[in-house]
């Protein structure tokens, strides 16, 4: 039997695979199944479809549903471009902090989870404990549904979830949804002289794009929900990040592309949202084909988070509370894959070391202090367990 590496020891190890979204994510999943196997606990994957990148996941202690879950996601954002003072992928610890890809967000957190399962597995624990790792979260949060749906008969069914995105170990019970659209607007290409007998894709885009506008000087100017004014800002809004189109300044764009995003808070309606832009788009699209039947828009959804909702006597919020002795009210306005494994029937909450605000950022770094923190929290967990 290996070793039983600390966290630190476990962390380092975790940086050290560069598990940038583009990439695969294997090696990581590999090593960790591995060090699971070298101390009796079996793991198990779920694949992507182009067997790239897998997710894994893993249960010890009584074979019984109401396991708590540590859910954790491997990959990481890219550091190109980013002026970093040290090796992204090597842990380097100066001034009381660890700085690394991912020390944040959130390899630190995924180190403490499996030294937590191995310690749960050897204390023999009476309440079971589970480990999740997704991929693709930094893109949409995609990987963690088919990998909810991929646990489902292989383990146990758990009860409580924490999420360990970075939250400095405060009890995170809301966060806002949100939904992506990549949007492609087909135009009709002719000289910009006669552009009332073609159809320009950017100009069309803007009216498009305008829906964002007028969207979030409605939003801002009505008066939130008691919920919505927990957040801020205290309203959904939309957002388009990055235009792409056109061919000269001389002739009407054939193309153009972007993507029309929204984070919602929780207790609007998302399908009703998502419905509103579609009807936006398909108004545009009329006009569009009433002057060239040829042209088109193209909406396909990049992502769909759901959002966390605050839960009553919530259990995964009652166990992290109990924890760390944390009795206020915490929201965030990014998306986690907290709300996906709410939406699937698990009572979930957001916990883990670190500051958000360190996440994706060059020279990303975790205190030693709140690293430390989380260690202290999984030895409390796995006491309570077992």
């Amino acid at each position: 039997m290996s070793a039983r590496l600390t966290p630190l020891e476990l962390m380092t190890k975790l940086i050290s695979f560069p598990t940038v979204s583009r990439d695969t994510n294997l090696p990581l999943v590999d090593w960790v199944e591995g060090y699971l196997s070298d101390h009796g606990i079996t793991a198990h994957r779920y694949y992507h479809p182009d067997q790239l990148k897998a997710a894994l996941f893993a249960h010890v202690g009584p074979e019984v549903e109401g396991a708590v879950v540590l859910s954790g996601h491997t990959d990481v954002v890219p550091v190109d471009g980013q002026p970093w003072d040290t090796d992204p992928f090597v842990v380097t610890q100066v001034d009381g902090k660890y700085f690394g890809r991912g020390t944040c967000d959130m390899k630190g957190y995924d180190a403490l989870a499996i030294w937590a399962l191995v310690e749960a597995h050897h204390a023999g624990v009476t309440t079971p404990m589970q480990l999740a790792l997704s991929f693709d979260e930094e893109i949409g949060c995609l990987g963690a549904p088919p990998m909810i749906e991929a646990m489902q008969g292989v383990v146990p069914k758990g009860g409580p979830v924490i999420v360990g995105e970075p939250s400095m170990m405060k009890a995170v019970t809301g966060h806002k949804g949100g939904q992506g659209f990549d949007t492609h607007v087909i135009g009709f290409e002719v000289h910009s002289s006669l552009l009332n007998t073609g159809v320009s894709a950017i100009l069309e885009g803007a009216r498009i794009i305008d829906f964002a506008n007028h969207r979030n000087a409605e939003n801002f100017a009505a008066t939130p929900s008691p919920l919505a004014a927990m957040f801020d800002p205290p309203c959904t809004t939309w957002h388009v990040g990055q235009v792409e189109g056109g061919t000269a300044h001389n002739i009407t764009a054939k193309s153009c592309r972007f993507s029309m995003d929204f984070r919602a808070v929780p207790g609007d309606d998302t399908t009703a949202l998502k419905e509103a832009y579609l009807s936006h788009v398909a108004e545009i699209e009329r006009g569009m084909q009433a002057i060239r039947p040829e042209t088109r828009v193209e909406v396909d959804i990049r992502f769909d988070v759901p959002p966390l909702q605050p839960e009553t006597d919530g259990v995964a919020e009652g166990l992290v509370r109990a924890i760390t002795g944390d009795n206020a009210g915490h929201v965030v306005s990014y998306g986690t894959e907290a709300g996906q494994f709410q939406a699937a029937g698990y009572s979930a909450v957001v916990c883990g070391p670190g500051d958000i605000a360190q996440a994706h950022q060059p020279n990303e770094f975790i205190t030693v202090a709140q690293f430390e923190a989380g260690h202290a929290f999984m030895r409390d967990l796995v006491a309570r367990l077992a």
